[in-house]
This record gives structure tokens, sequence and C-alpha cells, in this order.
């Protein structure tokens, strides 16, 4: 049996008052598609498309950026749910069931969608509707049920004062006997206040509907402004507290901080104020990260710490420390027992074991050996102002303070650099460097107020 997914994504959300569709607004740093796509993704549909409307084009540059293969379709008038669903018939016509979601509620989980799916099969129903309990329903369509059994969605401004009470509400996700569904889309009529097709009436044109009931209330939640985007931050931020802290995380406080719910963080690893941790960031035992760290798509090793560092897309192995205000570019490969210092960049670069980059440094794209020692204030100088260039540094070698190595160079094993040094051919293994000028001696120099003066 073939299944589809239809993420509806056509929405301009006006109250955002953005110049993007609502969809591409973000909870902890992921546009809300982006969410769902991964809860999509978790399932393991055999097909999945996305339904684009107010300024496609953004849209298709997110899903370009996640490197997946995801259909299109675009629904260039917005003419209501029903209808966007219509714009994906290729994708309806080609498989057996259909789930449809919303993609600007981004809290719908990978459980939800398994247990609604086999719920979906076993009851026998061409239609399943997901539903959660709510402490406050207002402004959810009801799930109506007789002895039980689902019977209607009523929506709020046409429920009863008994009805007006029910807590189970209708999340907008829905499992459809695709054929059933094709079937129905052609018999949506526009007869209603907003004069729109609606996707709940193919519930009532099916028939033989069964309603599911989700144990995450938060999949209904969605945002039509900045307040409701800010609270679905706060939900899914304390949610990713709870989450770390139940296996072994620990928060001296939460102030300032913010993690991505796709970040893994091992036990007994401490995270400290103001700091940024986003992406797929995988973070190991014993750490202490922070604080006013920002770290995003990095692998991070056991019992390492990083104060004040701001790494993007580098791995950083076991029994690492970095900074205070250190930065790692993407690219990089800091291995274990490497000790950084204050004011350093790496980029694109491989540091060997043991090895110590103090202070006021930069390294762009270096392979760097094993115990390697630099003095302060050495650079790898990698662009002639056309190419970039690789330098070499060999094990145990020994870079003096204010070493400019002027790439493409090698710097063989044991061998010393004098400070003050610019390198500009290899030195060989075991050997000392130096390439500086002659001292020139002027004497009698006035002082520079002096020379003014004059």
């Amino acid at each position: 049996m073939t299944t589809g997914c239809v993420i509806l994504a056509g929405g301009e959300g006006k109250r955002m008052k953005s110049e993007r569709p609502k969809v591409l607004c973000e909870v902890l740093k992921k546009p809300m598609l982006g969410w769902v796509l991964d809860a999509a993704n978790g399932f393991g549909f055999d097909k999945t498309c996305v339904v684009t409307g107010y300024k496609a084009e953004l849209c298709a540059e997110y899903l370009k950026s996640r490197e997946e293969t995801i259909a299109t379709y675009l629904q260039s008038e917005r003419l209501g749910t029903g209808d966007a669903v219509k714009r994906a018939e290729e994708l309806v016509q080609s498989v057996d069931v259909v789930c449809v979601l919303c993609g600007d509620a981004p809290f719908i989980d990978e459980d939800t969608l398994k247990k609604s799916f086999e719920y979906h099969q076993t009851s026998g129903a061409d239609v399943t509707v997901i539903t959660a309990n709510i402490e406050k329903p207002k402004g959810y369509g009801r799930i109506i049920r007789e002895n039980g059994k689902f019977i209607a969605i009523r929506e709020q401004k046409d429920c009863s004062p008994d009805e007006d009470k029910i807590c189970e509400v209708n999340s907008g996700a829905y499992w459809f006997n695709a054929k059933k569904l094709a079937e129905a889309l052609p018999k949506l009529t526009t007869n209603n206040a907003n004069g729109e097709f609606y996707l709940t009436d193919c519930v009532e044109i099916i028939g033989n509907a069964a309603a599911f009931t989700s144990d995450n209330p938060d999949i209904v939640l969605g945002a039509n402004t900045r307040q409701g985007l800010l609270e679905l931050n706060e939900k899914a931020r304390r949610n990713v507290f709870e989450r770390l802290m139940n296996d072994g995380v620990s928060f001296i406080t939460t102030d300032g901080i913010v993690i991505g719910a796709d970040v893994k963080i091992g036990c007994d690893t401490l995270i400290l104020p103001n700091t940024v941790i986003l992406g797929k960031t995988t973070i190991g035992k014993n750490c202490e990260i922070g604080a006013n760290s920002h770290i995003e798509d990095c692998t991070i090793g056991d019992n390492v710490m990083l104060d004040n560092v701001k790494a993007a897309k580098s791995t950083v192995e076991d029994g690492v420390t970095i900074g205070p205000f250190a930065q790692l570019r993407p690219g990089t490969v800091i291995r274990k027992g490497v000790h950084i210092g204050d004011f350093v960049e790496i980029k694109n670069s491989d540091i060997g074991e043991n090895t110590a980059v103090a202070h006021l440094t930069y390294l762009g794209d270096s392979t760097v050996g094993r115990g390697v020692n630099f003095g302060c204030g050495c650079v790898t100088a990698n662009y002639d102002g056309v190419n970039k260039f690789r330098t070499e540094i060999g094990d145990h070698a020994f870079i003096g303070c204010n070493t400019n190595l002027i790439a493409p160079v090698k710097v063989g094993e044991n061998a010393t650099t004098a400070a003050g040094s610019t390198i500009t051919r290899e030195v060989p293994p075991n050997s000392l460097a130096v390439e500086r000028a002659k001292t020139r001696i002027i004497e009698n120099w006035p002082k520079n107020f002096q020379r003014k003066k004059k």
C-alpha cells in the first residue's frame, strides 16, 4: 500500500506582517514548514508534496536548501484548503492513502502520524480526522461524537452551548482513502460565508469517517501573529529543555538559552546562560558549553569545554578546550586534546591531536599535525586575492610568535619558525626557519609630536 503526504503551505499570513510566506516563519530558528516536513520524513511516506501559494519562489528556495526531492504544486489563488488539495491531484491519484497536513502547524509529530495511520487502517474508515484534547478550544472546530463514535466536525460559530464546551478539536490533519478523496474533490462547492472550497466538506461527502485522538495536544497549535509565533517558540523551547533534562543535561538557569529541536546532548553536560545551539548539532557527555556560545550544525565529543565560542559546521573531538572569544568556521576539525585560546579563528582546517593554538591566531585552509605549538599572533595567509591555498604543518612543529605562513607552504615535523618570520618556502623537518628583514637603526629620531612641530 502506497502512502502520500500533501502539505498545505500556500497561506500569506497577513497578520504576521512578513515578506515571506507564513510557513517560513521560524520556531527555534527552523521554519514551521521544516518541522512538518521532518515529521513526514520520520513517518516515511512514499511520496510527499508541498502546495505553495504566496511567494511560492521562497518556499521553493527553502525546499531546495533541504536537499530533498519534494514535488511542489502551485495554488495561484487562495480558494480554500479543498482547492489546495486539488492542486496536488497528481499525487492523490498515484497513491492508495493520502495524509493532508498543515504547513503552519509545526508540532505534528511522527508518533501521531504512525498511530493515526494504524488506526485509519484497522478502523476501515475512508476518512480519519486527527484530533486532540485541549484546555482552551476556543476558535477550533469541535469533534462531535455520538456514543463515542465520530459523526461531525462543528465549527466554533456553529456550535450549540453544549457543543461549545467540547474540548476535542480538529487538528486540520487527515487520512484519506486516495480514490475516495479524488472522487470527492470535484464535488466541493463554495456555498459558504467565505466563498472557498473547504477540505472539511470532504468528510461529509465521503462519509465512513473516524476520528483518532492524539496523545500530543500541541499538534493543533499554530500562529497567525508575531505574538502567537513567540508563544510557539516558548512552548518549543520548554519542550526541548524538558527532554534534555530527562536525558541528564544540566542548566544553572535557562536565561538566554535557545536549543533547537534537532539538537542531541549527552548526560552530565552543562549548558550555561546566553548559549544558542541549533541545527543538527550533537554534543557528547560531560561537556561545559557557554556562557555566550553559538553552536550550529556541529559534532562535539565528550569532555569538551567551549567558552564564548562561535562554531558552525565543524567537528570537535574529545577533551578539547576552546575559548574565550574563539570562532570555528565551516569545514574545521579539532582533534582530541587540542587547546584553542582567546581570539583565535579557524576556518576549513584540520588541527591535530594535542596541538595548542593559544591566542590571537588565524588558521585558514590548514592541515596541522599532532602536538604543534603556535605562539601569539600567527597567521596562515591562505588567499592571494584570486585563489586559496593550503598550509601543511608537521607533527610537533613550533610556530613562533607573529609568524606569517604564506600558502602554499609546508613546515616539516619538529621544525621551528623564529618569532616575527614571514615564511614563503618549505621548512624541512628538524630545522629552524628565520625569515626577517635586516634591522635598520636611525639614531636621534625625533618623536612624532616633535616632527609635527618642526
